[in-house]
């Protein structure tokens, strides 16, 4: 079974009540693709026996405990995402630029224990922010020739026995009303048997992609320290989305093998918004001065407003010269979805004060991921998560070398393939840093680069070959912060 990766599924073509979520939106918003502060993206986010970092607020919520005085950061980033598809042969490449806040938030530390000087309690801290847990902008550019399909054969393979007016509003009735899917005569017209242009391919054809937005997470985080010794902490996690998609799909008969078709351009619009809730729970035990172990657990999150809303358009052109454009109604609907939970186990080794070594495992279970609605029951979708993706096991490594105010980072991350059938779309990045850090401020500096080998398909997977795609990314980053 074939998986699609990266864009919606080819939208259900029959009847208008259907909608257009599925796996992949499952998985969208279930793999996270952490960014944050520069000292924690720097290394390879490996933070679940370290704390004392903002980021590791959504992560492991005991970090928050080793905070000894209060703290406010922020941190820019800089983000070019590149793309290179591989379609039937043909190469092409597209790069885009984006520009956001990656974490910003604020760590209040108090000592109780100048009241009760034998209280084992050390520190007691709050925590509130946002951190970035995903991010969405891509923009990708395919073009090659089809010998063996066209964009409308599936089409016209599931509209057979249905009538014009039965055919919905954003797929095969458009197609329909572009004189794109056609009844050549009587005798088809008596079966509702459609028949399209160069159905066996022979066309040129060429898509435009772009995504754009994030998942960023509020986070509301307590954690205390006891007997410098353990450090507990949880996290209340209000993630919320934003996510649009625009494409551009153009089938042209450059050899002219078709007597009156053309050329088409079919244009979709997606956006989607939710918010969410989660809850975190960690620890980190100091067992000796030079080694630390971290574990914690994230529930499920639960997103009880998810929104899409898309349309779609055609514009046809034929050979007498004429053309006709056709638009789609508004589609919007609202369902709720509900992402895998997360286990994380750490380890952090202190080499004096030079420097420290630390490693995060995380297990979480995509197929799990689940989506639901008060007037449809998401069968099916929820079918296709459960038999088309995975369990993973991701890893996360990192160090820092001191010397003096100068701290020098690097790190390594593996995010495991999602999926059970078809490509293997392991995510790996490397990372690099540099700190400075005085008594009451910090400055520091991150580079990462990702990248991830994927597979695409233009349309339903029965009918086209994958694209084969890469996708490489590198991120810069500034944390600036004040203690005090």
């Amino acid at each position: 079974m074939k998986k699609l990766s990266v864009a919606l599924l080819l939208l259900t073509a029959f009847g208008t009540s259907l909608v257009a979520q599925n796996e992949a939106d499952a998985l969208r918003y279930s793999r996270l693709n952490y960014s944050g502060s520069a000292r924690f993206i720097s290394m390879g986010g490996a933070f679940g026996a370290l704390g004392a970092d903002f980021t590791s607020l959504s992560h492991n919520p005991a970090g928050i405990g080793l905070y000894k005085s209060s703290e406010i950061s922020i941190t820019p980033s800089l983000v070019m995402d590149k793309t290179e598809a591989v379609f039937n042969g043909s190469f092409r490449e597209d790069t885009k630029y984006t520009f956001n806040v990656a974490s910003v938030g604020i760590v209040m530390a108090t000592n109780p224990s100048p009241q009760n000087p034998k209280s084992m309690w050390k520190n007691v801290q709050f925590g509130f922010g946002m951190n970035r847990m995903a991010n969405f902008n891509n923009r990708m550019m395919i073009d090659g020739d089809n010998n063996e399909s066209s964009f409308l054969t599936p089409y016209r393979d599931q509209s057979g026995g249905i009538a014009p007016g039965d055919l919905g509003s954003f797929e095969s009735g458009l197609a329909y009303d572009a004189d794109l899917l056609f009844l050549r005569n009587s005798i088809d017209s008596a079966s509702w048997n459609y028949q399209i242009d160069l159905p066996n391919g022979g066309v040129n054809q060429r898509k435009s992609f772009e995504s754009e937005g994030s998942l960023n997470e509020m986070v509301f985080t307590f954690g205390a320290n006891y007997g410098d010794k353990l450090y507990l902490g949880a996290t209340v996690g209000v993630p919320f989305i934003n996510y649009t998609e625009t494409s551009s799909f153009t089938e042209t008969d450059e050899e002219g093998n078709s007597d009156y078709f053309k050329s088409f351009t079919k244009s979709d619009y997606l956006e989607t918004s939710g918010t969410g809730v989660n809850f975190k729970f960690g620890l980190i035990y100091r067992a000796t001065d030079w080694f630390r172990l971290g574990g914690a657990i994230h529930t499920p999150t639960f997103y009880s407003n998810m929104a899409d809303s898309w349309n779609s358009s055609i514009r046809s052109y034929f050979d007498n010269g004429s053309s006709i454009s056709v638009r789609s109604p508004e589609g919007f609907y609202e369902y709720e979805l509900t992402t895998p939970m997360r286990v994380i186990g750490s380890v952090g080794f202190i080499i004096g004060k030079a420097g420290l070594i630390s490693a995060d495992y995380e297990f979480v279970d995509y197929s799990s991921a689940k989506m639901r609605a008060y007037d449809y029951d998401f069968y099916d979708e929820n079918e296709a998560i459960r038999t088309s993706y995975l369990s993973a096991n991701n890893f996360r490594l990192g160090t820092e070398w001191r010397y003096g105010s100068l701290n020098f980072r690097g790190g390594y991350s593996l995010s495991a393939n999602p999926y059970k059938y078809g490509t293997d779309a392991v995510n790996s990045s490397y990372s690099l840093g540099l700190g400075f850090r005085e008594k009451s401020f910090f400055i520091d500096l991150a580079w990462v680069h990702s990248q991830m080998d994927n597979e695409y398909y233009l349309y339903s997977v029965d009918y086209v070959n994958p694209v084969k795609t890469k996708q490489m990314g590198n991120l810069f980053s500034m944390t600036i912060g004040v203690k005090y």
